[in-house]
This record gives structure tokens, sequence and C-alpha cells, in this order.
């Protein structure tokens, strides 16, 4: 398992109850080798950063270690120092430190350069962490040297660090204080105990470390001290697309590097990154593109991925899908990662399934996230569970999303929700929509309005005209365009549709679809915080989109767009088709009609207003534990 912050810890750093269900929840799911979250020597990394540096410590990571071990799991921490990714927002306004007094790019704050008497204190730290790690009964520990990222990776890189000093310069003076830890470390533990480190195989940055000094670097590790590598790439600064790859990018990306590094090392060689199934593990493995792989996201997603898998079970692993939540989620709040598909991440001892004393009937109405998820515990705990869905196809808003370049894994997940509803004896009822003589005629105990949301249309004279479509219906195949379109909204679904129509490659072909997208507000996107939006909104450029904000439509005509911008009116002539992608709104239909039926009426996902898959399966999944 590779390190994934969890923000489960104390402010302090101390372990808490939710920090070791989640982890032994993975041990006993079948992981080898579990290698903990980042382990500060120093200040914080997130708001609730891990530490192993006192020993008052020591009594709770006995217990956690054991616990984990009583699935013969072995276990390792990532032992590092955020240097200038410290922000000093979360660390009581101290300043970060850093190799060099460059500001890293997402915080922007100007770090401190290290003195080489803080190096070599810094070097006792990490030594004096591992050394307390192999007393409290780890199995290992694990450097994170790479990203350009953190202590190790951000002196190894020269676009961080600068120093003219021992610890700078070419690639011996800048791996001087990862050889230095290395050396210490061993020295400190002995022989037997595992030092595995992470490195980049090339930063692909401009300027950065390439795959050629990597080859050059790892058998220096090994000589030091070191056990095993586990290979990655990129560096965090890059929008962390290479570092953590969204939904729609290769699989298993990094076995080209780790069969690079895997030829010039003697030590096993760890492939991570992207690996989402059985089967890209087992390909890995069997073309000998390295001797063991990692996941990370896989192993939130369904911490029992490799039991299942031993199995024979592929096909009930919880798929991850490659959205970022879990990365963004516990960066932006103080809640702790969590999972869109997996709504017992965090919680995996108070989600324990239980069979119900009196078994209900349930009628859920709509196939989407939400309805299936909730459809499906529901079953499983014994309910008597009926799941009806207007369209001929479940996936409700998942189907359109999967439309758009890049995202056609979603189609795997909404597979998967389906199968799985239909495993736990869920009755699917297709093409019927739910209504009140529905609901009169069934006469069910509990009724679960899952109907999601409906397009929301704004107020722009010239909307009933008849080139102006629907952003759905243009996704779902009912509608198609000409070859000037213009889109209304610069959110996700007015992005994705723009994505969806224009050429390829801009090559100003006669064939080829202009797109032009007015969003009103300053910027597009906004709500996607992930990578996933950088690599979208590059395709957009690439192809040509014309991207105007801070622009709102004033009126449609046959042939023209009329809008307002900076307080200026323009019009966009030539337009063939208008297409309004401004989002959704609740679709309130159905509970408003069974305000007075006397059964109880649940609401999940966008029928209580707009939201995210992770927060309507979440809503989902504690409705159905609880009734």
């Amino acid at each position: 398992m590779s390190p994934c912050t969890t923000d489960f810890v104390t402010h302090d750093g101390a372990l808490t109850d939710r920090f070791v269900d989640y982890y032994v929840a993975r041990a006993a799911g079948g992981v080898g080798l579990i290698i903990l979250e980042d382990t500060t020597i120093g200040p914080r990394y997130s708001h609730n950063t891990l530490r192993l540096d006192d020993d008052k410590l020591i009594p709770a990571w006995g217990k956690f270690i054991s616990a984990v071990h009583a699935h013969g799991a072995k276990i390792m921490p990532q032992l590092m120092h955020p240097v200038y990714n410290a922000r000093s927002m979360i660390n009581d306004g101290q300043q970060p430190v850093a190799a060099s007094a460059i500001p890293a790019r997402m915080s922007r704050e100007l770090p401190r350069e290290l003195s080489v008497e803080e190096i070599e204190h810094l070097v006792e730290r990490m030594t004096e962490d591992a050394l307390r790690a192999k007393k409290v009964g780890c199995d290992g520990v694990f450097l994170h040297c790479a990203h350009k990222h953190h202590l190790l990776g951000s002196f190894l890189s020269p676009l961080s660090n600068k120093r003219t000093d021992e610890f700078g310069g070419d690639i011996h003076g800048r791996m001087k204080l990862a050889l230095d830890v290395i050396r210490s470390i061993r020295a400190a533990t002995g022989p037997d105990f595992p030092i595995l480190i992470r490195i980049s195989g090339d930063e692909l940055e401009p300027g950065g470390r390439t795959l050629l000094e990597s080859q050059y670097i790892a058998p220096l590790f090994v000589k030091a001290g070191v056990n095993a590598i586990q290979l990655t790439v990129g560096s965090l600064e890059d929008g962390a697309f290479n570092t953590t790859p969204p939904m729609g990018t290769p699989f298993g990306p990094n076995r080209v590097y780790s069969k690079a590094i895997k030829d010039v090392v003697d030590v096993p060689v760890i492939c991570g990154t992207r690996i989402t199934s059985p089967d890209v593990a087992e390909d890995i493995l069997a073309t000998g593109k390295a001797d063991a792989v990692a996941m990370g996201r896989a192993l939130i997603s369904d911490p029992a991925f490799a039991n299942k898998a031993a199995e024979g079970r592929a096909d009930d692993i919880i798929p991850c899908w490659g959205c970022l939540h879990c990365l963004v989620q516990t960066f932006k709040s103080n809640r702790g990662i969590e999972c869109s598909i997996n709504p017992t991440v965090g919680i995996e001892a108070a989600a324990i399934l239980t069979n119900v004393a009196v078994p209900k009937k349930i009628l859920i109405a709509g196939g989407g996230p939400a309805g299936l998820e909730a459809a499906r515990i529901a079953a499983e705990r014994g309910h008597q569970v009926t799941l009806m869905e207007k369209d001929s196809k479940l996936g409700g808003q998942l189907i359109p999303a999967s439309i758009a370049p890049m995202k056609q894994e979603i189609v795997i997940l909404t597979k998967h929700l389906a199968s799985q509803a239909k495993k736990a004896g869920v009755e699917i009822v297709l093409n019927e929509e739910v209504t009140a003589e529905t609901v009169r005629t069934l006469q069910p105990d509990v009724v679960i309005d899952a109907t999601g949301g409906v397009p929301f249309i704004p107020s722009v004279a010239g909307l009933d005209n008849d080139n102006v479509v629907r952003a759905w219906d243009v996704l779902n195949g009912v509608v198609t365009t000409g070859r000037n379109v213009v889109v209304i909204g610069g959110g996700q679904t007015g992005c994705e549709v723009a994505d969806f129509l224009a050429h390829p490659v801009q090559d100003m072909t006669p064939y080829g679809t202009n797109v032009t997208l007015l969003q009103r507000a300053p910027n597009i996107a906004l709500q996607e915080l992930s990578s996933f939006r950088s690599t979208l909104v590059q395709r957009m450029l690439r192809k040509g989109v014309k991207i105007i904000a801070g622009a709102e439509a004033l009126e449609f005509s046959d042939n023209a767009v009329r809008y307002v911008t900076d307080g200026e009116e323009h019009v966009i002539t030539g337009v063939d088709t208008i297409v309004v992608g401004t989002g959704t709104t609740a679709n309130l239909a159905l509970s408003e009609a069974l305000n007075d039926s006397g059964i109880a009426v649940h609401k999940i996902g966008d029928v209580n207003a707009p939201r995210q898959v992770a927060e309507a399966v979440r809503e989902a999944a504690e409705l159905a534990r609880r009734i």
C-alpha cells in the first residue's frame, strides 16, 4: 500500500481509533506491506500529520503495529520533513525552511534556507525516528525522496536546490543529504532492518531530474543501505498530474521507469501509480517491469482489493475511477480522507452492516449512484427493495458524464454499482417512472427519492429557439449540433460538453466544430480542484475552444448570441447551435407529489441539492444503514 495522507491522527500527530481502524481494515483485506502516510520529523504537512518523534507515542504505536501484524501484514512509516510544504497557516505561523529560499508554487510562501548545522540535525532526527520505528515493532522504514517534494526529494532536485556548499551543486552534492540519512539509519538500526526509498524516475519538468540521472543515483542508494526502491515520476508542482494522474490517463504508467531502474540495481523494485485492477498489476509483474506493485487510491476505494483478487472476485472490487476526491478532500478540509464511491472510509468500524429485525418494503425512485448504493445496502441488510428507473439504463447523471473525453472510467463505476445492487437481491425495474400513483399501488413502507437533478435553465431571451439545446441532450445522444457552437456555462458540465464537441486537433479542418464557451464567473471549472481540471483546460485550449470568462448571456437568436462583459455588449454571429450547460437544480417533483401520502419519504443525492458523487453516495449509505 502506497502512502496516502489520511488526516486521521490528532493535531499533535498521535494515533486515533479512526486511524487504527482504517489501516487494520487494509491489513485484513490482504495487503502485504503497508507504507504509512507522511510521518514528520518536523512541522505539519497537512492539518493533522502523523508523528513518531516522542517516546510517549510508543505505547499507542506498539498496539497499532500488533493489530496490523495480527492479519499477516508488514508495516513501515514514511519518514519525511515537509520543508517548504509546511505552510505557516497550519504550523502556528512558523516560516517554512528549505534547501534554498525558493517558494513553493502552490503556497507561494518564502522559505528560509537551512544552515549546514540544521541539516545535520535533521539527519539525527530522522535516524532517531527510524530507531523508534524499530523499537515499536515496525518492519522497516520508508524514505520519501521523490516529486521535488519534502526534505530529501527537494534537496535532490536541481529545480529546488541551488546551494553552493557540500549539499548542493552537481548530483553528488544534491544527493549527499539522502545518502547521509540512509547511512546513518543503517548504522543505527543494523543490517537486518529494511530501508525502502521512493524516488522519481523522471521529474518530467523542464530543468528537473531525468531518468538517466535516476539510473545513476539508484545503485548509490543501494550501496549506502537501501533494500528496495519504489518508482514514481513527476513533481507535485505540475498540478500533481504525473504523481497522481486522474481518470482517463494510462494505467500503470510508471512501468517503463521501474524497468529502467530494475536494470541497474540488484534489489527489489516496486512500481506504483494508477494500478487499479488485478490485471494491470499482474501484467507489470509478468512482463518483468517490477518485482512488486504498490497501490494507493485502489486500496482506499476497496480495502479488500487483495483478498478479492486472490479469490477470483475481481468483479466485486470497488473500482477506483481516478476522480481524485480522496486527494483533494484531504487537503481541502480537516475532515480527513474520503472516497467518492466507498462511504466507509474513515468509519470502518461503525459501517459494518447489521441485519434488520423486521424487513421493510422499500421503493427507490432513481437508478443513479445514490439510488443504487441505497438499494444495495438496504437489500444486504434484509429489506425487500425495488428500484425503479424511468430511463432504459441505470446510472443517472453518470451516463452523460461518461461521454466526455477522459471520463470513460465512469462506465466501470456505473457497471459496478448496478451489478452489486443486483447481487444483493434488489428488484430493478427500468423504463418505469415512480409517481404518486405508483406508490399508492405498491404501498411500500418507505420511499427513497433518488431522482437526482434536472438541468438548471438560466433566464435568457430566446431560450426557446430551435437552435438552443441542453448539454445533457448533447452528451446523451438525443441531439446533434452544427459546426459553430456557443456553450453557455463554464462549470464542469459546460467545459466537458465543449471538450466533447471541439475537434480533437485545431487544424482548421472544414469539417471540424468551432466552439466558444461563455462563463459568467471570472474563471472556468472552479469546482474541479484536482489535476483533472488542468488536463481539461489544456485540452480545450489545444483544441482551439475560445473561452470568454466574466461574460453574461443576454439574448439568443437564430444565428447569434448577445452577451455583456465588463459592461460592454458583444455579439457572436454565425452561430449554428447554442448549448446550455449551466449545471443542475434539484428535482422535487416526486417528493412534492408524496407530501400528503402518509408514507415515509427520504431524499438523497441531488434531490436535496446539486452535489458531487461522494456526497450523494455517503447520504445514501447513511440512510440505508439506519432504516
